[in-house]
């Protein structure tokens, strides 16, 4: 994410704002020019961008609306351009189902969902990546489906799988729900769960179909994912029955990522998605890593690039390893699990590389850097004495990752079994703007359904 300011005054502002707080101008983010911009009237319920403090406004500049999910139902902070006859942003317009807002909770849980759309939809942007509505284009477009189980129904019924299937991608609203979410993720033994992290990994689905299947790329994937066509269902329940291989360390980004080639793909989508975005961050915040010893991790300043992919893979996973020793070291410093608890290996280097050259075809193919030795005192940082996951991870493997920070990685373990549980309820909304008329069928446990 980059940094934003109010063009009225200049101040800092933050990508969820919806008004400054030095200058109280109203806030929104225009997705045409990739930038919050401060907003003043402009007649006839259009705004434009706030003039700079003791300057005259433009009379040509251009003109928005604001979304509709930002006008009437405060869940939103995006413009639309006035030319644009759709009244929702590019964002909330992908949005095909909510949850039903008289149910308590589920507001919230259509906000948090929503907000972590955006910052999907942003990432997308940045990439140069066209994601059409169902609405705009049925066969290659995708539509978000934010549903939530039907107690009242029997057996695995009224259970909403989270996945994906054609392009729709349906969220169990039950995961916008703090304690929900972190109950699953203990019961699963994940070391990490989120609402961002789920949208990337179906969408990671999505743009499978989108960029490999019949593509020149799709026997390259084969030959560093595996082949897409042994039989999901099969191989899945093989997953759920026996466990992630006990080298899945070696080869996968995550445990999950082990249960088929889709999901190696997807789980690798979303950890690319974690790199650029977190990147990025850290390059807009002006952040640099100056030790007072060579043998610490260095991390040295650039300006953030137009588009994520254009950049040099290696540099970039170069600049990402100090990048994760210094996020894990403060999130202990505060008393917090390590907030990128992996360690990425040479053959998940390898498939992030082509992610990277699927999204780049111009990326050149460089060596991997090594990563250099830390100092035993560098290694001994005082660890969390929490429970082991069942998965492989213990003691051990901590202390292999604090060895290995400076070339730590996360699997980010979404889309997994345990988005098949949930217990929250939700019914469709008819009458909301972003409601489907019908409650859609759940998706099938098939091809990319994560």
């Amino acid at each position: 994410m980059k940094s934003f300011h109010c063009d009225h005054c200049d101040s800092l502002v933050f990508f969820e704002n919806l008004v400054c707080a030095n200058c109280s101008h109203a806030l929104a983010f225009v997705p045409s020019l990739g930038s919050i911009t401060a907003l003043e009237p402009a007649g006839d319920d259009l705004w434009q961008s706030a003039a700079p403090l003791g300057s005259p406004p433009a009379d040509a500049a251009p003109r928005y609306r604001k979304c509709q999910n930002y006008v009437a139902e405060n869940i939103c902070n995006w413009a639309v351009d006035a030319d644009d006859p759709n009244p929702l942003c590019v964002s909330c317009r992908l949005t095909q189902t909510i949850p039903a807002l008289d149910w308590p909770g589920h507001r919230d849980a259509w906000f948090r969902l929503e907000a972590a759309k955006r910052r999907l939809i942003y990432s997308l942007l940045e990439l140069r990546l066209a994601i059409p509505s169902k609405a705009e284009d049925e066969a290659t477009g995708a539509s978000f489906q934010f549903l939530a189980d039907q107690p009242q129904a029997s057996g695995d019924e009224g259970r909403v799988l989270t996945g994906h299937d054609n392009g729709v991608i349906v969220i169990n609203v039950a995961e916008a729900d703090d304690a929900e979410r972190e109950r699953r993720r203990v019961q699963m033994h994940e070391p990490y769960r989120t609402l961002l992290g789920h949208l990337r990994h179906e969408i990671g689905h999505y743009y499978w179909d989108r960029l490999i299947a019949d593509s020149s790329r799709l026997e390259t994937f084969r030959e560093q994912f595996g082949d897409e066509r042994q039989d999901y269902a099969t191989t899945l329940q093989a997953y759920y029955d026996n466990g992630a291989p006990a080298d899945w360390q070696q080869r996968f980004v995550s445990a999950y990522a082990s249960a088929h080639p889709w999901e190696d793909w997807a789980e690798t989508w979303a950890h690319y998605l974690h790199i650029t975005d977190t990147l990025e961050t850290a390059d807009a915040c002006g952040l640099s890593l100056q030790p007072h010893r060579n043998d610490e991790p260095l991390l040295i300043q650039q300006r953030p690039p137009n588009n994520p992919a254009e950049q040099d893979f290696a540099l970039m996973i170069e600049r990402w390893f100090p990048l994760t020793y210094l996020l894990n070291n403060l999130n202990r410093g505060l008393g917090l699990p390590d907030a990128y608890p992996f360690v990425l290996s040479p053959s998940a280097l390898e498939k992030l590389r082509f992610v990277h050259e699927t999204l780049n075809p111009q990326a050149q193919h460089q060596r991997l850097p090594e990563a250099p030795e830390q100092s035993q005192e560098q290694v001994q940082v005082q660890r969390h004495e929490g429970q082991s996951q069942s998965q492989g991870r213990d003691q051990t493997q901590d202390q292999a990752q604090d060895q290995a920070q400076i070339k730590g990685g996360v699997g980010q373990v979404t889309g997994n079994a345990a988005d098949r549980e949930s217990t929250a309820f939700a019914t469709e909304l008819p009458n909301n703007p972003t409601a489907a008329s019908n409650p859609p069928k759940r998706p099938k446990p098939t091809a990319a359904t994560g």
